[in-house]
């Protein structure tokens, strides 16, 4: 059983585990963080903090048993009822359904918390698994995108549209 949660300071070490045990997986689909990242972490998280602050980011952990955290599902530029979605999951929760649970999560609390309408979502062209986790959660290719320099398609989600967005009973 996994809980989406608000990302809060007493997850930052492990987010840090969370990021340095994944970074080779993470580097197969999108751009590195660099060691500057990870040997000023803290630095980092802290920044990431007083971003969410600011109302335009929405970050969140899906947390599995004992406090690990299995995935990140964010909302980016959230502006005018819209909002950009990135998501990342544990190599070793992948293929389990686990990045369509916490993205089906995100678009609950994005709809309801939040009151967006619309979604976005880029993904490379060779990132086919996570194309099928956002066709799973209701994103309709719209075109094409730019993904850290790949060549990618752009999704997108009618919030407004109750029959694709997760009931509260859902989770």
């Amino acid at each position: 059983m996994f809980e989406l949660q608000r990302l809060r300071e007493e997850h930052e070490s492990a987010v840090y585990d969370f990021e340095r045990t994944n970074r080779e997986y993470f580097t197969a689909w999108v751009s590195d963080r660099g060691d500057d990242f990870f040997e000023n972490f803290s630095v980092h998280y802290r920044e990431l903090l007083a971003e969410q602050d600011t109302g335009k980011y929405a970050f969140h952990v899906l947390v599995g048993e004992r406090g690990v955290i299995v995935g990140r599902f964010n909302l980016y530029d959230i502006d005018d009822g819209t909002a950009d979605v990135g998501y990342r999951v544990a190599q070793v929760a992948s293929g389990r359904g686990v990045a369509t649970e916490g993205l089906r999560g995100l678009c609950y609390v994005a709809r309801e918390v939040w009151g967006l309408r619309t979604l976005r979502a880029a993904v490379s062209l060779g990132n086919v698994a996570s194309q099928h986790v956002l066709e799973k959660a209701d994103f309709v290719a719209v075109g094409p995108a730019s993904v850290g320099g790949r060549d990618g398609t752009s999704y997108e989600l009618d919030l407004t549209d109750t029959t694709r967005v997760p009931r509260i009973h859902d989770y």
